[in-house]
């Protein structure tokens, strides 16, 4: 058991199910629900996921995730569910949609988002095709080895971005561009397909922003982008998300107004349990609480890297990589939005924000982990015995 992996993880979801129905509370209340309802189903999505988590990280063998059969069904059933998404969106129209976006598929007890099963599929498949092909990733040939596997994955960001997610599509993106770097590609390569992307996706936010097209106003999406740019300016429509953030972290200071006493939380910050949840932590936990949960999140992704770094395996190290990949790209646009540094994509903050997909599939990354953990300190302690 590596408890450097565990305690965090169980801190952060216990302060994710306070902080959801302290968030939520007022809302409901007001609106003639019970305003325990989301707490109660956040702690319902974590017990699940902790069961799930203790097979994954006890019951099964790793072989299993390593093995073509595993993979190729998982990858094959989040390919499907994205294709239904967008079945959904084309002949459904705006009955399946959320903000102008269709990314659920409703089940009645819980909503699954096919991203989130797709990110930790993606992961899985990259881990054997590049583990596979070890020593092989050099000038020459890395074409000839990486086009199906980019194919594929340049696919599933395609029927993503069409739902439409950019977050998603981005964090699809970096999964794919963390796992080439670590295994083998030269970095500069990699480092500089980042930039020149990098310096694209600018000019290309810029130049909306800049022409304004009115064939966009009535997006949904584009108008968080106008949001992004002009806050205050746009404060009655899209703006009222980024700047009710703003007053909360004001709100706060330091040491916030004490749990439960947010004002923002109370019709002022749309959805505040979701994907602006910090928002909230700042304001009744102040700056220095939502620091400290930070801080405890940033120590499980340097323990999870840790283990990866040591990985005898290459395709041990790489889910690890691409595990903090997830988590690290999620906080990074969580944090960044929530700031007004990054434009709104809606992704959520991991472990903290209501939701189950996420929940479930960060839970099962970390089921994963503690077992490839528990593997590895296993043929070490064979090493020294044979020794």
């Amino acid at each position: 058991m590596d408890y450097q992996i565990l305690i965090p993880y169980l801190i952060l979801v216990v302060v994710g199910i306070v902080m959801v129905y302290s968030a939520s509370s007022d809302i409901l209340l007001v609106n003639g629900f019970k305003p325990s309802f989301y707490g109660i189903r956040q702690f319902q999505y974590a017990l699940f996921s902790i069961g799930i988590f203790g097979s994954l990280a006890f019951f099964m063998k790793l072989e299993v995730f390593k093995s073509w059969r595993f993979i190729g069904s998982y990858l094959l059933i989040s390919s499907i569910m994205l294709v239904i998404l967008l079945l959904m969106k084309f002949i459904g129209g705006s009955r399946f949609a959320v903000n102008g976006a269709v990314g659920w598929i409703n089940l009645g007890f819980i909503n699954i988002q096919p991203l989130e099963i797709a990110k930790l599929a993606l992961i899985l498949y990259l881990a054997k095709i590049l583990d596979k092909r070890d020593g092989k990733l050099i000038p020459g040939s890395i074409i000839e080895n990486l086009s199906g596997p980019t194919i594929l994955s340049f696919l599933m960001m395609i029927l993503v971005i069409l739902e439409p997610d950019l977050g998603g599509t981005m964090i699809l993106f970096m999964i794919v561009m963390v796992l080439y770097a670590v295994s083998g590609i030269p970095t500069r390569i990699v480092v500089s397909w980042l930039i020149v992307l990098f310096l694209l996706m600018v000019g290309l936010v810029t130049f909306l922003i800049v022409w304004n097209p009115k064939f966009l106003q009535d997006s949904y999406q584009f108008q968080r982008l106008l949001a992004f740019a002009h806050p205050f300016k746009l404060e009655r429509t899209g703006g009222a998300q980024l700047v009710n953030s703003y007053y909360a972290i004001h709100n706060g200071g330091l040491f916030g107004v004490g749990l439960g006493n947010s004002m923002q939380k109370r019709g002022y910050l749309p959805e505040p349990y979701t994907d602006f949840i910090l928002s909230i932590i700042s304001e009744e936990l102040g700056s220095v609480g939502a620091i400290v949960i930070l801080g405890i999140l940033f120590y499980l992704l340097w323990r999870i890297m840790e283990v990866g770094i040591h990985a005898t395996s290459q395709f041990n190290a790489l889910v690890c990589f691409g595990v903090v990949t997830i988590m690290f790209t999620e906080t990074l646009f969580n944090v960044g939005a929530v700031l007004g540094l990054l434009p709104i994509t809606g992704v959520t903050l991991p472990f903290i924000s209501f939701g189950g997909s996420s929940m479930i599939v960060l839970t099962a990354g970390i089921g994963l982990i503690l077992n490839i953990s528990a593997h590895e300190k296993k043929k070490l302690e064979d090493s020294e015995t044979v020794r």
